[in-house]
């Protein structure tokens, strides 16, 4: 007893500590980014980008058909951004999925593109403006400039804010800069607790915005569904975009939930 005293003093005396248990990062990391429910001002083909509306019941029925198409999935951590209709779209998703065990982390920098003083006003308005600055003769063929490449994504954005006249619009690398600085931190997150699911809540434009110089995919350039997906995976350093759009969930979701 005497012996075993003494080493237990010497331990304390020395310092001696166990190590802490170690979090044993995952080889895969999946992010989901979903672009939340329609919203009456969707509705009402108004610019939405700060500016901010309920999902009506057609966009709130279809968040809870992602949930549903969603379940199989065991996510590990939950993100949206701080605008009511993600915060809405993402609470939908869970109580569809019964999954309310962790809270869901906002971040600002998941906003939509903040489109300055277009905001609140007809897009037809918006789109107009960009159509005559680039010399077209309509908003069909601004489409189909991005549709076939021609006009990006990113140089659609920067086009809007040099049309934009109170000079407050995002340009497109600013988007795309903040987008993927948060998808950074929800990777690293994921790294430090060991995640391998994790899913996020944002918008059409800005999750479009943030894969801009990650994949070659054309469907970059296209418009995303309310509750579509955008799926990017981490592996051993590498960040791959492996599904664009994809309503696969939404729709698996709602052939279930059907009367």
């Amino acid at each position: 007893m005497k012996k075993w005293m003494a080493i237990f003093v010497m331990l304390l005396s020395c310092g001696a500590s166990v190590a802490a248990p170690t979090v044993t990062e995952p080889d895969t990391i999946t992010v989901w980014f979903a672009r939340h429910g329609k919203t009456w001002l969707n509705t009402l083909d108004r610019v939405q980008g700060w500016a901010d509306s309920p999902l009506t019941d057609e966009g709130a029925q279809v968040a809870r058909y992602l949930g549903e198409g969603l379940k199989a999935i065991p996510f590990d951590s939950y993100y949206s951004g701080d605008a009511g209709r993600q915060r809405e779209t993402m609470q939908l998703i869970r109580t569809a999925r019964g999954d309310n065990s962790i809270p869901t982390v906002e971040m600002k920098a998941l906003r939509e593109v903040f489109f300055g003083g277009f905001e609140g006003l007809p897009n037809h308005e918006m789109i107009g403006a960009v159509v005559k600055k680039r010399g077209l003769n309509n908003s069909d063929q601004l489409f189909a400039e991005m549709k076939q490449g021609k006009l990006t994504l990113i140089q659609y954005l920067d086009e809007i804010a040099n049309v934009d006249r109170e000079n407050l619009a995002e340009r497109g690398e600013q988007v795309k800069a903040r987008m993927q600085s948060a998808l950074r931190t929800i990777i690293k997150n994921a790294q430090h607790r060991g995640e391998k699911n994790v899913l996020v809540v944002s918008s059409g434009a800005a999750i479009l915005a943030m894969v801009a110089d990650l994949t070659d995919d054309g469907r970059k350039n296209q418009p995303l569904a309310n509750a579509a997906v955008v799926k990017l995976v981490y592996q051993k350093g590498a960040l791959k975009v492996t599904e664009i759009g994809n309503m696969q969930y939404a729709n698996a979701g709602k052939e279930r939930l059907a009367p």
